[in-house]
Parts: C-alpha cells; sequence; structure tokens
C-alpha cells in the first residue's frame, strides 16, 4: 500500500471520528429531537368535567324521540312548522345546580343525572305559548318536567318566541308578492324585477308587548360578496303577528325619505311623476363594492407557527389542561361559549365564564335602521359558529373540535371545527430583565398563551371570541368585532348618523356592547369585594419640616352591599377591584383576583326608553351580585321580540343585599362605539376593534407562579450562552429540524348552511 493511500485512509479516519464526536457532543447537549411530549396530566378525574359537556348527537336525537311520543301533542319539525302549529324549537344540556355539582366533584356526593332543556314552540294550543321541558336522565330520558314558571315567574307568552327559518321564508314570498305591485317602480329605481333583491331584518319588531310588526331593508344581491353595502333605499314594514299566515300584511313602505301606505301607492306616485327616482345601478359582479376577492396575486407565505414536538396541552372530551391549567369547555346555541371550572394549579378559580349577550343597536335616518337593536342570543351565538379556516381563522396546527346543536330541526346538526385550540407565542416577553450593573445577566420567560376560540357570524358581523390562559395565573377574555358593517341608503342629513362610503351607502354609526357572566370563586366559594385607588396626601418631610411632599396613598374598602357594587357604564371606577378571600397568604394579604376592564362603550340606551329594562346589564360596566340558582342569566331569548315586557330584566338581581363573605358573580359588560368610514370597506378590521376584561391573581399567591415554568431563560455573562445545556433558546436551532407536516388543506364549512 503506498504512502499516498495510507495518507489519504488516515484522513477519512480522522473525519469519520470528528464527525462522530460532534454527533455526541450534540446528543449531550441538546434534547432528543423529534419526539412527542407525553399527553398534560389532568388534575381531575378523566370523566368529571363531563358533568358539564354539551349534548352529543345521540342524546339529542334520544330528547326528540321522547318528546314526540310522550307529549301527547302533534309536533311538527320547526323547519317546516307554521306558527299555528307546535314544534321543538331548541335543545341544551341542563347544566345541574351548583351545590350539586361541587359536592360530586369536591366531596363524596353522587354525580348528578345527566338532563336536557327542551324549548317547545306551542302554537296548535288555545292559548298559544312557549314551554321549557327538564328531559332526563340521559341517554335514555324516561321523565319530564315543565319548568317555564319556576325559571320566569309565569308563562312565556308566544310572540316573544324567536322568529324562525320558516318565519323568514314566508315574510318574504309575501314581500316578493307586494314588489309585483310596483313593476315600473322597481326597473326605474333599481334595475330589478324584485327578485334579485334581497331583505334583511331588523329587530325588535313594533313599539309594544304583543307587536310582531318589522322593517326589512332591500338590498341588491350580488353573489360572492356582502349585500349588506349595496341599498337600494326601499324599506317595507311587515305584520306577520297572526297565526295565520294568510292574515300577513304589509304595513308600510318607506322610500327616499317618504313613506307609503303599500307598494301599489308607490307604483302610482311614480307612474304619476310624482316621485323622485335615485337609479341604482344593479352591481357587477367583478366591480361591486365590498367584494373580498384578492386583487393582487399570492405573495410568499407568511410566518408559521409549530410545535416542535407536538401541543404541550391536552384535549379530552370537553376539558383542556396545559401548564397547570385546566377548563371544561362547551357552547351554548343561543349564547355562545361557556367554561366551567376553570382551575390553576389544582384550585378552582372560575367556577363559570359565559358569554351572555351581544347588542348592536344602530342609528339613521331610514326606519329600519334608526329602529335596530340586535339582541344576538335570539339568533344564535353559538349556533352560527361555523367552521374555522385553518392557518387564517386560526394556526394552522391547533386543535379543532366539532360542535353539535340541535335548534329548529329534529335532527341534530354538526358545525365541524368551529371551536380551536392552541398554544401561542405573543413574541412578547412574560417577564424579562437584562441586568448591566453588579453582575450581568439576563433572565426572562416567553408570553406563551393557551387560547380557546370560536367565532360567530351574525348576519353581517363576525365575532371572535377569545379566551386566554396565561402563564401566571391570570384569565384574559377578548372580543374582536369584523365582518361587513350594516348600512342604509344615503339620503338627507344621512352623515348625521354615520359616513358615506359609497354611492348610495351610508355606513351607520351603531354601538357593540357584549356581556359576560364571571362566577369567580377565590380560594373557595366565600369571597368578598374590595377596591383599592390612589389619593394624594400633602405633608411635610420628616427629616426637616420644611418641605411639602405630595405623596400617594392607597384607599381600601371593602363594600358592602350590591348597590355599592354596581358601577355605571362609562363612570369612573375604581382602578383596582377584586374579589378577595377570607384566607391570606404569606404576607397576610387577602388571597385575591382582581377584575380588569378594557372596554371603549358607547352610551347605554336612556333608561326612560320603554325597552331599555330589556338590556338593563348595559347600565354597568361591572356588577357583582350574590350568585343564585334562580339568576342563571342576565338576560333571555325572549327578550328581543318583547323588550317592552322583559322575561329577565337584570336590574332586579341588583337589590342591595350583602356581598361580604357569600359566594358572587361579577357581570361585566365591554364594548365600543363604531361609526363606520372608508375604511371599513369591504370589511371592518380586528385592529383597534378588540375589547375584553383580565382577570389576574392579586395576592393570591405569595411570588409570580410563572417562576416555575420550564420555559423560563437565563444566563450570565459567566456562562456560554450558545450552550444547548445552559440556554435553552440554544437549542431551537436543533428544534427546527422537527417542523412538522402539515395536512392537507379541508374545508367544508358550507355543507351545513
Amino acid at each position: 500500500m503506498s504512502l499516498k493511500t495510507v495518507l489519504i485512509l488516515l484522513g477519512l479516519a480522522l473525519a469519520t471520528i470528528f464527525a462522530l464526536v460532534c454527533v455526541l457532543l450534540t446528543r449531550e447537549r441538546s434534547p432528543s429531537t423529534c419526539r412527542h411530549l407525553p399527553p398534560e396530566q389532568e388534575d381531575v378525574e378523566d370523566d368529571q368535567s363531563l358533568v358539564f359537556a354539551d349534548l352529543t348527537a345521540e342524546e339529542m336525537s334520544q330528547v326528540v324521540r321522547y318528546l314526540q311520543g310522550h307529549l301527547g301533542v302533534p309536533l311538527v319539525e320547526a323547519s317546516r312548522a307554521k306558527p299555528s302549529e307546535n314544534c321543538i324549537a331548541w335543545v341544551d344540556v341542563q347544566v345541574p345546580a351548583k351545590a350539586e355539582v361541587l359536592r360530586f366533584l369536591d366531596g363524596s356526593g353522587a354525580r348528578p343525572p345527566r338532563e336536557a332543556l327542551a324549548v317547545l314552540y306551542f302554537g296548535n294550543q288555545p292559548e298559544p305559548n312557549i314551554t321549557e321541558y327538564v328531559v332526563g336522565p340521559l341517554p335514555v330520558p324516561v321523565y319530564h318536567r315543565d319548568v317555564t314558571v319556576q325559571r320566569y315567574r309565569g308563562k312565556v307568552p308566544y310572540h316573544r318566541r324567536p322568529v324562525t327559518g320558516r318565519e323568514y321564508t314566508d315574510i318574504n314570498a309575501l314581500i316578493q308578492r307586494e314588489l309585483k305591485k310596483a313593476p315600473q317602480f322597481l326597473t326605474a329605481c333599481c334595475e330589478s324585477d324584485g327578485t334579485n333583491l334581497v331583505t334583511l331584518t331588523t329587530a325588535p319588531r313594533g313599539f309594544k308587548s304583543g307587536d310582531r310588526v318589522t322593517w326589512f331593508v332591500l338590498f341588491h344581491n350580488v353573489a360572492g360578496t356582502g349585500y349588506y353595502l349595496s341599498p337600494v333605499g326601499l324599506e317595507v314594514l311587515v305584520d306577520h303577528g297572526d297565526l295565520h299566515i294568510s292574515r300577513w300584511q304589509l304595513r308600510r313602505v318607506f322610500y327616499n325619505g317618504r313613506y307609503f301606505a303599500s307598494t301599489g301607492d308607490l307604483e302610482e306616485e311614480f307612474v304619476a311623476g310624482a316621485l323622485e327616482v335615485v337609479r341604482v345601478k344593479q352591481p357587477r359582479a367583478d366591480a361591486v363594492m365590498g367584494s373580498m376577492k384578492p386583487r393582487s396575486p399570492p405573495g410568499p407565505p407568511g410566518p408559521l407557527q409549530f410545535e416542535p414536538q407536538g401541543h404541550r396541552y391536552s384535549v379530552r372530551s370537553n376539558r383542556v389542561t396545559f401548564q397547570g391549567w385546566s377548563i371544561a369547555f362547551g357552547m351554548n346555541p343561543n349564547t355562545g361559549p361557556r367554561f366551567f371550572d376553570i382551575r390553576y394549579r389544582g384550585e378552582r378559580i372560575v367556577y363559570e365564564l359565559s358569554l351572555q349577550e351581544a347588542l348592536a343597536l344602530y342609528g339613521s335616518n331610514c326606519p329600519g335602521g334608526m329602529s335596530t337593536r340586535y339582541l344576538d342570543g335570539s339568533f344564535g351565538i353559538g349556533r352560527f359558529a361555523y367552521e374555522l379556516v385553518q392557518g387564517l381563522d386560526c394556526p394552522y396546527t391547533a386543535t379543532y373540535v366539532d360542535r353539535h346543536y340541535l335548534a329548529e330541526s329534529d335532527t341534530p346538526k354538526t358545525n365541524q371545527k368551529s371551536l380551536c385550540i392552541f398554544e401561542h407565542d405573543s413574541a412578547l416577553p412574560l417577564r424579562r430583565h437584562f441586568s448591566d450593573s453588579q453582575s450581568f445577566y439576563y433572565g426572562g420567560l416567553r408570553k406563551n398563551t393557551l387560547v380557546i376560540r370560536a367565532i360567530s357570524t351574525l348576519i353581517n358581523y363576525d365575532y371572535i371570541w377569545d379566551f386566554m390562559f396565561h402563564g401566571n395565573g391570570a384569565v384574559e377574555v377578548r372580543v374582536h368585532a369584523t365582518g361587513y358593517i350594516s348600512s342604509s341608503f344615503f339620503h338627507g342629513q344621512g352623515t348625521d348618523y354615520g359616513n358615506r362610503v359609497g354611492p348610495h351607502t351610508l355606513g351607520t354609526m351603531h354601538l357593540h356592547h357584549i356581556h359576560y357572566k364571571v362566577d369567580l370563586d377565590v380560594d373557595g366559594q366565600l369571597n368578598s369585594l374590595e377596591t383599592q385607588d390612589m389619593e394624594y396626601e400633602f405633608v411635610k418631610d420628616p427629616w426637616s419640616g420644611q418641605n411639602t411632599i405630595e405623596r400617594p396613598y392607597l384607599r381600601r374598602e371593602r363594600l358592602q352591599k350590591e348597590d355599592e357594587a354596581a358601577f355605571p357604564l362609562n363612570a369612573p371606577m375604581p382602578r383596582y377591584l377584586s374579589f378577595v378571600s377570607p384566607n391570606p397568604n404569606k404576607w397576610e394579604h387577602p388571597r385575591s383576583y382582581r377584575i380588569q376592564v378594557i372596554s371603549f362603550a358607547g352610551k347605554h340606551l336612556p333608561t326612560s326608553s320603554s325597552m331599555e329594562r330589556s338590556i338593563s346589564w348595559g347600565r354597568y360596566q361591572l356588577a357583582v351580585t350574590r350568585r343564585k340558582e334562580e339568576e342563571p342569566t342576565s338576560t333571555s331569548v325572549y327578550n328581543q321580540n318583547d323588550p317592552w315586557t322583559p322575561t329577565v330584566t337584570f336590574a332586579d338581581f341588583i337589590n342591595n343585599e350583602t356581598i361580604t363573605n357569600e359566594d358572587l358573580v361579577a357581570w361585566i359588560t365591554v364594548g365600543f362605539l363604531h361609526v363606520p368610514h372608508a375604511e371599513d370597506i369591504p370589511n371592518t378590521v380586528t385592529v383597534g376593534n378588540g375589547v375584553g376584561f383580565f382577570l389576574r391573581p392579586y395576592n393570591y399567591f405569595n411570588e409570580d407562579s410563572s417562576v416555575d415554568s420550564s420555559d423560563s431563560v437565563y444566563f450570565s455573562s459567566e456562562q456560554d450562552v450558545g450552550a444547548c445545556g445552559a440556554n435553552p433558546l440554544a437549542c431551537l436551532s436543533s428544534a427546527t429540524t422537527c417542523a412538522p407536516q402539515l395536512p392537507p388543506f379541508h374545508f367544508g364549512g358550507f355543507l351545513n348552511l
């Protein structure tokens, strides 16, 4: 063997040895890559959270079959039912009483029976009414009991029922028949025979209890875009209160600032040349205002969030766990997201956190806009939370959960992937410090948050509901509004009520007010309410007595009664307001959770309004009351169509009862005033349109609980910061080799429409 060959072999051997050493050193200094983490450990028994679980599709079907066979009256499927017939309106889980649940969760109590709440519209009775039944036990029911009077202290009148899809269909048929009486006018004003016009409902429906008279606004319909931006100036008032559809009538017509008795009168005025017509061309699909179709070719993909070793949270049935958090989640078909038994490090912080209502109140110089006060719970905040688009509505690799509901049908429906769960890296430190004196070091922790999200499409608006759980024990609740604005036809002094955003389109001013229920249990059920704020005192400096110091001091107050704890909307509120426990932390302060509200709400409806009591929760940015089983919600789906005699009046909850060492509930209102402008076309953006609140630990712990996080980073000037063992950030270069294989994109959200 030649010397050259020997040297070559020796060189190859040395290179191989060097490579093996590098690999071994890398393995020693880096975590093993591309292995998935073990599931998050539960702090409660696996099936305990099922006491709060939404009904399964099979359970819903069992309830329907039971009702069909045991009520002794004919039932018509709600999608086909006339007002004069009986039908099952909707079915939801009946959550057991809190005391019963806590005995089961925390003690030796038996599991409460699983029950459903079924709501029926009885139109085919001598006295038509709405009746609510509790049906159980599930999965195979054998009993039902009428709880209507128990819940509402009386029967619920039939006229308060929400409008069904079948009712809207019959109303639209009536409007189309009436439009045929004004063919020449429609051709001149709208380039239409009426068939390419769509209607938008308003609410409430009249001015007194018993009314069911609704203004409908007409728009040009263009496929693939939001018709809400294309009003034609025509609005009609329909009386649909009679049980017999044949007796429904069109009561009034509005066009371009004028009112008419009928479409026939409108046509006569036009033919006689006595009507000023604003000619609105049928929009072209390729140039319609409000189109969301991209105007530029796709660019390079943006940043993508992924977990190198898989999800660090665990989802089992209706419970998610993440770094000390444990949350039972669900979806009410009417009021939307709801959460129960929220625990941090094994301790219950919140028994119930739930959305209650979303109000949108409009102003306009057109009848439809000026009379609109949507209470979205009556339309179905949870029911209309559709499939989320992966990679846009939520991170591509989020966990997507299906939700089932039964409403206006005898068959359950599924909104696939309508709730998403993900860990969010906010690209912001939760805490950090760089030391540049005495000793040199850096310490910090990334702000990684568990997010549970749903998005409801309520006609034109899309509400993004976020519930976030932070690494320091804080809960954040936030809502963003996007989607299309609702608009009126621009005429006269329209800019007194908004901004012109198109040739004939007035973006009408409105407010969004959102209400939440927060049943905090801070270190136990018995809590009190404490406020803290600052004042200044003027004192002489104690070392010379020659100078004055303006010294801030802390003013603490323990509130005693509910009336003291009802803080009016937009009025100054103590900067620190906390639910406090009788038990102290290590430093002898009461263990507490602070409520911090972030809101830019508009003005509440004047209390002199005949319908104000139906939304009296909006009087307060925060109200704290004693918890009562008979006060489960701040409003009712029946308030929308009879706000003049509300089924539930929140103001009555506040009756000056003692709130010291009691089981308390915080009712929180957040919102904002929206004056639409040119940049709301095509859609309202989420930037600046987000409001919410925090629940923050305040002396609850003895120190910041995040100090125990395994994500913490610390290194000093004396360390090798590039060593993976000393600095987890140095491990990221190897972790990127674990980029996931993304599943193919899929979307089935149009299937259930």
